[in-house]
């Protein structure tokens, strides 16, 4: 058994399914999870708390099990065949991307799967294709992605309001996946089956690499004597982030937007000498922004061509 169904009003009021008279016939659905990772629990966990009947989940490791105790104390802990057959509505499997093509295709190999049946994953590079084997069976294939980062913690719940999720679905199936990212306090994006690597490449390309970035920027702040460079950073970041959603490219300030090219080659030439390997991450993201900074009209056309030059020299090994 899950934790306690929620009895409040917006509880009650929830409408019963509407997707297929194959998934399920009253508001709260039947729900399993494989993958105990930071995703799948948190998700589980959010799922128990919007009133659903989370039956069993899955996870192996020492982590896992940890988070399971957590988020799910509850809840049962069984093999992965043995959570499909539990989940009479709606399977959830939030496994690495990697290792889903193979976990889909042994529960339609187990015979683990049943007509009617919802299962959804929660990758962002992934779309339906991934669910063929499911879809053979009788499943109903969803993909349904929280765009958020997640510590596998109780915290994680309370970052869940207002975030988006990239969906992915059936015709037939979008008003259950509608109900679902309500159901966890999200926001549905709708993205097409061709669009999802772009979609998660995006994301990516902007938390990930963020965190890089942000960790690149705190060692050479050490590396120039700062003892604490999250204090440094932490207004100048979180400025910079919000001027950069609120106003796109007119956000850019710093000496590639204003083509101080003789900056930008005291940069190159200490970052050479302190931190080489940080001097190509710097190269292309400096000639990026240039880039932007020319087509958004920050970057004036005669300052282009020394800056260019200063990093061209480098990108060719011409500088010293």
């Amino acid at each position: 058994m899950s934790a306690p169904l929620r009895t409040d009003s917006a509880a009650r009021r929830r409408p019963a399914t509407v997707a297929s008279a194959q998934v399920a016939t009253t508001s709260v659905l039947t729900v399993g999870v494989i993958g105990a990772g930071r995703v799948g629990a948190t998700l589980g966990a959010a799922l128990a708390a919007a009133g659903h009947r989370v039956v069993a989940a899955s996870g192996a490791s020492g982590a896992s099990r940890a988070r399971l105790a957590l988020l799910l104390p509850t809840v049962p802990r069984r093999s992965a065949t043995e959570v499909a057959r539990a989940a009479t509505d709606l399977l959830l499997v939030a496994v690495p991307d990697d290792a889903l093509t193979e976990v889909v295709a042994a529960l339609a190999a187990d015979g683990a799967l049943r007509p009617g049946q919802v299962i959804a994953h929660t990758s962002g590079a992934h779309g339906l294709a991934v669910l063929a084997p499911a879809s053979a069976a009788g499943a109903r294939p969803l993909a349904l992605h929280p765009a958020m980062t997640f510590a596998g913690t109780p915290d994680d719940l309370g970052r869940l309001p207002g975030i988006s999720y990239g969906v992915t679905a059936p015709a037939d199936l979008r008003p259950l996946a509608a109900r679902l990212v309500v159901d966890l306090g999200g926001v549905p994006e709708w993205i097409a089956e061709a669009d999802r690597p772009l979609y998660h490449a995006a994301l990516a390309h902007g938390a990930n690499h963020l965190v890089t970035l942000v960790n690149e920027a705190a060692d050479r702040l050490r590396d120039a004597g700062v003892g604490q460079p999250e204090k440094v950073l932490a207004p100048l970041l979180r400025a910079a982030l919000e001027n950069a959603l609120r106003l796109g490219d007119d956000a850019l300030t710093g000496p590639v937007s204003r083509g101080d090219a003789g900056t930008v080659r005291r940069h190159l030439a200490q970052l050479a000498a302190t931190a080489p390997e940080s001097v190509e991450p710097y190269l292309v993201l400096a000639r990026r922004t240039a880039d932007r900074a020319v087509a958004a009209g920050r970057l004036r056309p005669g300052d282009v061509a020394p800056l260019l030059g200063v990093l061209d020299d480098y990108r060719s090994g011409v500088a010293a």
